[in-house]
């Protein structure tokens, strides 16, 4: 039999240069919405460094995607964790102008990081990641129905409480006619 008949049925893992190229968006994503915009490069490059040192030993027919953002979920709890255990500092640092895009998107990622975290994780990994329930389950452990319950939970929080908030500010004032008492 030649070579090339028997390679025809061998599914060949993608370069991982492509794996990043292709991914790596989305893990972005995922790093923003779990640890914040300040922590999110070196949650994404610590994610692909450990990708990269186990990409030989996955199995052909792994769920890429599905890998990468778990790693990048234990990744994001690291980081968390070494966080908290800096110490705090007591100087205010004035804050650079942002443009009024990014504003939105810090006061966004803002309220997203108050949500509790399986809520947080579950938002993320579902409407960032676009992670369906099942996986999302496996990265945190429990079933389908509580990984939708949660994400549900935390955009009805986010509708509440960001939305909330945004409609306070831009709402104009209803005039009723009749003067303040």
């Amino acid at each position: 039999m030649p070579t090339t008949e028997r390679l025809l049925g061998v599914k060949a893992k993608p370069p991982f240069e492509s794996v990043v190229r292709d991914h790596g968006p989305t893990v972005f994503r995922v790093c923003c919405a779990v640890v914040g915009p300040h922590d999110a490069d070196d949650a994404w490059s610590e994610t692909f460094l450990a990708a990269l040192k186990a990409y030989p030993e996955l199995p052909v027919d792994a769920n890429l995607e599905a890998w990468l953002v778990t790693i990048a979920h234990h990744k994001a709890i690291d980081i968390t964790r070494t966080r908290t255990r800096q110490p705090i500092p007591t100087d205010v640092v004035p804050e650079p102008s942002a443009p009024s895009g990014a504003r939105d998107f810090v006061d966004l990622a803002a309220a997203v990081d108050g949500l509790p975290p399986k809520q947080k994780h579950a938002v993320a990994y579902h409407y960032l990641a676009g992670l369906p329930y099942n996986e999302i389950a496996e990265i945190l452990g429990g079933t389908a129905a509580a990984a939708r319950r949660a994400a549900s939970d935390g955009i009805a929080t986010l509708r509440r409480t960001y939305l909330g908030e945004l409609v306070e500010v831009t709402a104009p004032l209803k005039s009723t006619g009749r003067t303040p008492q």
